[in-house]
């Protein structure tokens, strides 16, 4: 059974977050930190994960992330990086 995570990254450098999901958590940072050529986050490297969620299914996933990019998702992600 395949599994998903719902992931935080924070850019320290630039005061910046990401949200996503993957079924390769490993793989996918490291595209964001170093292997991947375009897209929104090579601008902001480097990358911290500061949070990550497990779902048993890509639906449960996918509405997640949609949620924590939503403006009460947004608000706890920066009750993560106050911390």
């Amino acid at each position: 059974m395949e599994e998903f995570v719902v992931y935080i990254l924070y850019s320290e450098k630039f005061n910046k977050t990401y949200v996503g999901f993957t079924s390769n958590l490993l793989e996918r940072f490291k595209s964001h930190n170093k292997l991947g050529t375009k897209g929104y986050t090579i601008k902001f490297r480097p990358w911290t994960v500061i949070h990550v969620e497990f779902f048993h299914d890509k639906k449960s996933a996918m509405d997640r992330e949609k949620f924590l990019k939503t403006g009460v998702g947004r608000l706890f992600i920066h009750s993560l990086i106050k911390k």
